[in-house]
């Protein structure tokens, strides 16, 4: 999993490097990780090597900012004047930046210059890097999907129970006793109608039920509440007919998908529906190549909600690390975290080498999916920052031939500076958060 995540952070900055050095702008440098350089080898004009601290990457590229403009003048000269007095802190650490970033020019740079190339131009080299890590979930996505199946839920009965136990009590019963069930509980309507573990249910009310239809056949069970329904299922190649009620019961909420619906504050919704008492068999289902965007895209919508909501989540994994409460499984984790979870994955007896390889694999394209979205949150210093600079000089650039007014020249992002450094505190913080949490109250898949 390290190398992987070398890889994808090396492969990310390639995205950035390639249309640079397609577009002529000068690279001085191609860096692996942070800190102070621990092995590097200069090719060409671009030095290219590894730092002390492997938690992300980078390369410089000549020209980045701007050079002030000067007064009286409407467009930015074309050599990098620094203001002779400042007008406050952030003016000062904009010059700064424009001083240190001329002093990387050479003869012959004019013209290799990020921020004078067009503005599709600095966009296509910004979204090169998200773009591979793009590449890079949808193939790890598509190896697992195609080539080893996904986890599904089938129509082949894994656990039959014998009586109905009320929502909420099912921990407190002991399943050795009398299979957990009270003189009270209502009896289990699926044990009642003859299924046992091992057999394939393949009609319900007359509708045929494939394979792979558990959430349609789940559904269809909820909404028979009370209701004799007549039943088929295969039992050592033979098929029998049966009846069955499904009792009225409250259970949770689920959607489209199958999954447990929440409240705005994480609580599991209710709903009184039909219920069985059986349990469904998990196999490896293969799909085909048109099934990989749209897990593709589920992925990413799922990534996007987790970003959205982030730092009320990093919150409360801080809550959990900091206190007695569990640690939601589906919260944002860290490098670290990737990490251990790759261990465990390994370390496990529970499943295959065939299961373990593809939940490697799937872990690395879900890291990626998740590089990919977060660095198009546009903010700076991420890639999205720069992409939306870049549009915002394409459209005031707009404005200003619409109404024939002078060229304003481009964005000076180098202004942006003093909320670069609060975002990039703010990442800081919330990563250490994370790796603390990962540390202390790591999120285990199997318990």
């Amino acid at each position: 999993m390290v190398v992987a995540v070398g890889f994808s952070i090396g492969l990310h900055e390639v995205g950035h490097l390639l249309p640079a050095k397609r577009f002529g702008v000068r690279v001085p440098q191609y860096m692996i990780g942070f800190g102070k350089t621990v092995f590097s080898f200069k090719r060409g004009e671009t030095e290219y090597g590894f730092k002390a601290i492997p938690l992300g990457g980078y390369i410089s590229m000549i020209g980045m900012y701007p050079p002030a403009k000067n007064k009286g003048d409407v467009g930015a000269t074309d050599a990098p004047i620094l203001r002779k007095s400042s007008t406050g802190m952030f003016q000062q650490m904009a010059d700064e930046a424009r001083h240190a970033a001329a002093e990387q020019l050479q003869p012959g740079d004019d013209d290799r210059l990020f921020y004078k190339l067009p503005v599709y131009k600095r966009i296509i080299i910004m979204l090169g890097g998200p773009v591979m890590n793009l590449l890079i979930g949808v193939v790890m996505i598509g190896i697992v999907t195609v080539g080893f199946g996904a986890p599904a839920q089938t129509t082949t009965v894994s656990e039959v129970y014998q009586c109905v136990v009320p929502l909420g009590e099912e921990s407190t019963r002991d399943a050795s006793v009398n299979n957990g069930c009270l003189p009270t509980d209502a009896p289990g309507p699926a044990y009642a109608a003859g299924l046992r573990p091992g057999d394939t249910i393949t009609t319900f009310d007359g509708a045929p039920v494939g394979d792979t239809a558990w959430v349609e056949l789940t559904q269809a069970i909820r909404s028979h509440a009370g209701t004799a329904v007549p039943l088929t299922y295969m039992r050592d190649g033979v098929e029998h007919s049966t009846t069955i009620t499904p009792y009225k019961t409250e259970r949770p909420m689920i959607d489209a998908n199958g999954m447990a619906v929440t409240d705005a504050q994480g609580k599991t919704q209710t709903v009184d529906v039909g219920f069985i008492g059986m349990g469904s068999s998990v196999k490896n289902v293969k799909g085909s190549v048109t099934d990989v965007l749209p897990a593709v895209g589920t992925q990413i919508s799922g990534v996007a909600a987790v970003v959205l909501d982030l730092p009320a989540r990093v919150a409360q994994v801080a809550k959990a690390a900091f206190s007695d409460e569990p640690r939601d499984p589906n919260g944002p984790i860290s490098v670290v975290g990737v990490g251990r979870i790759a261990g465990e994955i390994s370390a496990t007896d529970l499943i295959g080498i065939n299961d373990k390889a593809a939940s490697l694999i799937s872990l690395i394209g879900g890291l990626n999916i998740a590089l990919f979205v977060f660095n198009l949150i546009p903010l700076l210093p991420l890639d999205g920052g720069h992409i939306i600079g870049a549009l915002f000089e394409s459209v005031r650039r707009f404005f200003a031939k619409l109404f024939r007014r002078p060229d304003p020249g481009p964005v000076d992002i180098a202004k942006m500076l003093p909320l670069t450094y609060v975002v990039a505190v703010a990442m800081m913080l919330m990563g250490a958060v994370l790796i603390y949490a990962d540390i202390v109250k790591p999120v285990n898949l199997f318990g």
